[in-house]
């Protein structure tokens, strides 16, 4: 969303986190873990460090790289834990390994507002992070994404190269590891598989999952839908509202154009497209395939995104085939749709789509909406759910 303070929100997002994630008193004072390294003694130049088990080897991935974990909620309180140090001793643990291809775990769970390092610490550590380090990672895997990450991302977005982006996967499920890594070496926190994984039952964004629900009961015959624009300053509005964590009341504006656009803005703004950047390439060959086998290929396309990308993709295409079902009254076909929708799916990682490349992107998107359920039918996810 725009004109946004990001690092404002990400507190608010990091305040709500440990909301949900304090279930006791006792999680809410910190323990130090004991030691479970028995090497590990008072000489080791990063003792102090060392100790809490915040960063560790823990064995190979599937292609027998190496693999290092770092786990938040081992993060003692800011006042007891020197983050230069840290640094200094992420740095010391990586060199041993860095000039063969590596894989780093991060579990996001237990960062809190008490214990996390501060936004130019984060910006300092990404910085200090040369191509010596980023040239033989091949994979970081962040697990328990929240908002909190999504919002970082945004802070962070202007030195992130495209390259490293293309690294980082985010699983909702400690059980995704297992396609990675030798799940069992991973020495996973307890505190980490006590929790309940995050987003379960709760994979939609909530924009999304009010947008729809709203237009699903009192917009799908209304004419132009999607087509219409709406109140600038009430956009802005309503974002805010989101931004800040806040319920919305679409009733409240009487217009039903409201939601639509933000749906819409929604999705433009992602971080990433929901079809990602790298379906784009495949995408426009659609054109190139034979129209008796372009359903099928599609389906070949989507299956190989990532899971909760293909569990938002299947909620909002379901919705708008639901949408295309009321043409007659809304005026609103799949080819209709497709034109909206096309470019808020999916976008070039550099620059702008060409012209050339809308008449594919809206077909992709068209034939996504009329076969929805051909296309969807084969897959589903945990804690799915449809509008």
């Amino acid at each position: 969303m725009s004109e946004i303070d990001y690092e404002k929100l990400a507190e608010i997002e990091l305040q709500k986190d440990e909301a949900e994630d304090a279930q006791s008193e006792q999680e809410k004072t910190f323990i130090p873990p004991p030691l479970e390294d028995p090497e590990l003694n008072v000489n080791h130049p990063y003792y102090d460090v060392a100790r809490h088990g915040i960063i560790q080897l823990a064995g190979e991935d599937n292609s027998g790289r190496k693999v290092i974990t770092f786990s938040c909620c081992r993060m003692p309180p800011s006042h007891q834990l020197n983050h230069t140090r840290l640094l200094e001793y992420l740095k010391y643990t990586l060199d041993q390994y860095v000039e063969n291809d590596y894989t780093v775990v991060y579990f996001h769970y237990g960062l809190k507002s008490l214990n996390k390092p501060s936004l130019k610490w984060l910006q300092t550590a990404y910085k200090e992070f040369d191509r010596k380090y980023k040239k033989n990672l091949k994979a970081l895997y962040v697990v328990h994404p929240t908002n909190f990450i999504k919002i970082l991302w945004n802070i962070f977005k202007p030195l992130i190269s495209h390259k490293f982006g293309k690294k980082v996967t985010y699983l909702n499920y400690l059980s995704d590891l297992r396609e990675h890594l030798k799940y069992d070496q991973l020495n996973i926190p307890q505190e980490v598989l006590r929790i309940k994984d995050k987003n379960k039952g709760e994979l939609i964004p909530p924009v999304m999952k009010e947008t729809v629900s709203y237009l699903k009961r009192k917009g799908l015959q209304v004419e132009g839908l999607f087509r219409r624009s709406a109140s600038i300053q009430t956009i802005k509005d309503v974002q805010k509202l989101y931004n800040q964590g806040k319920s919305v009341n679409f009733d409240d504006y009487h217009d039903i154009h409201v939601p639509a656009v933000i749906l819409k803005t929604f999705l433009r703004e992602l971080p990433q497209p929901l079809l990602t950047f790298e379906c784009y390439d495949h995408i426009l060959g659609i054109t190139s395939v034979e129209s008796s086998l372009r359903v099928t290929r599609c389906k070949q396309i989507i299956q190989g995104l990532p899971e909760h990308n293909y569990v938002v993709l299947k909620y909002l295409i379901c919705f708008l085939h639901m949408v295309s079902q009321e043409s007659i009254y809304n005026r609103m076909t799949a080819s209709s749709l497709a034109c909206v929708f096309g470019l808020n799916l999916v976008w070039p990682s550099k620059g702008t789509a060409s012209l050339s490349a809308l008449v594919p992107l809206n077909l992709f998107t068209e034939l996504l909406i009329d076969f929805y359920t051909n296309i969807f039918h084969s897959r589903t996810m945990p804690g799915e759910v449809l509008p």
